[in-house]
């Protein structure tokens, strides 16, 4: 698709690691500049978001190929003249913005989607507001197994998850921004899948705020959906499915899945764990799994929905779940990752559940879906 003259080549990245992780050609001058780039990540990050968040780059993109002046730029945006210099430096040196022949600044292609594209706008705000702080206790995190940063937001809760309806507004709302534009995106193209069957129960473990769930009950006017998440969740989803007059038809179970005492209760036709699974450690998901076995027959579906790293079309994609596996360690539990293919199927099927149909390459995001049935 264009993008401001840009045009992104789909490009496969491999079902494997493929070269790009074997082969290491860089030059010894490159290598190092990268390096740098490492050493000085933190400045680099707030600089880009200050461009952001001050308006440089939304004037810049205005002002297209003709550019602005140092001094424009400080008049549009109410900057002082030395504030505008050292961000124009380094964005110069981070390929943010270009020279043109005027020797006027104008924005570079990775400006281009620093000023406007939705999904680097919402994994900026998402390490801005949920991840930056605490990311200094990712040491601590590897050390421990604990979510060490997770103390940022305060000492009482052992994951994010417990913490959700308690964050100040701003990391909340980046949260959600995050994930719903990843999951929300591919909702529509796997209901035709999970609906083949005319599933009449359907239960959404992890089922969050119930986007999913009425996705479903607007899909399909004959489904029941019930949301098995831990209480916090759950009363959020109960307003949500209240407030679109679904109440009938959208359920809850509020339980601490991974507590010895909660068993997933039968009779579900289908079972719906949608970047759930991603949230707990290989240990965890073949528990959760063996609960799930458990509790459905054989004629029951298990889809389990994942961004594997393995099955990305692109390399950046890929890069962004292995990112987003450092939030899982240091932010969100301590224990779980973005897993491959190879890492996640086994670990669910140690649970009882057998792998029936993997449906790769769904959405812009290259999704996953996974179709399951109870092993025996």
């Amino acid at each position: 698709m264009p993008f401001y003259g840009i045009m992104i080549q789909e490009g496969r990245f491999g079902t494997k690691m493929d070269n790009y992780y074997q082969e290491d050609n860089i030059s010894a001058v490159d290598a190092r500049f990268e390096a740098q780039k490492i050493a000085f990540a933190p400045f680099s990050f707030q600089a880009a978001y200050s461009m952001i968040r001050l308006g440089m780059l939304a004037e810049l993109l205005k002002s297209g190929e003709r550019g602005l002046t140092e001094g424009e730029i400080s008049e549009k945006c109410s900057v002082s003249a030395y504030g505008v210099s050292v961000l124009i430096q380094i964005g110069l040196g981070l390929g943010i913005l270009k020279i043109n022949g005027d020797n006027r600044f104008v924005l570079g292609k990775t400006g281009c989607f620093l000023a406007d594209d939705y999904l680097t706008k919402v994994n900026m705000d998402f390490m801005q507001d949920v991840c930056y702080d605490g990311a200094k206790y990712l040491e601590e995190s590897i050390r421990t197994g604990k979510p060490a940063g997770l103390k940022t937001f305060g000492e009482k809760w052992k994951t994010v998850y417990e913490a959700l309806s308690s964050l100040p507004e701003k990391a909340r709302n980046s949260w959600f921004a995050f994930d719903h534009n990843y999951s929300d995106n591919i909702f529509p193209e796997t209901l035709d899948i999970v609906f083949a069957g005319k599933p009449r129960k359907l239960y959404d473990i992890g089922g969050n705020t119930a986007r999913w769930a009425l996705t479903c009950v607007k899909h399909d006017p004959d489904v029941e959906v019930t949301i098995i998440d831990l209480p916090g969740q759950t009363a959020v989803a109960e307003k949500n499915a209240a407030a679109e007059g679904f109440s009938g038809r959208i359920k809850t179970f509020p339980a601490d899945i991974l507590a010895d005492e909660t068993a997933v209760p039968p009779g579900a036709d289908v079972v719906w764990m949608s970047q759930f699974l991603d949230c707990f450690s290989p240990e965890e998901i073949t528990r959760i799994c063996g609960k799930v076995s458990a509790a459905v027959t054989k004629d029951a579906k298990v889809y389990v929905l994942e961004p594997l790293i393995d099955k990305q079309r692109f390399r950046a994609s890929s890069f962004c779940l292995q990112e987003t596996s450092l939030y899982f360690t240091c932010i969100a539990n301590g224990n779980s990752r973005m897993y491959t293919y190879d890492d996640i199927v086994p670990a669910i099927e140690r649970g009882g559940l057998k792998l029936e149909t993997a449906h790769h390459n769904l959405g812009v995001f290259s999704y996953t879906l996974l179709v399951f049935r109870r092993a025996s």
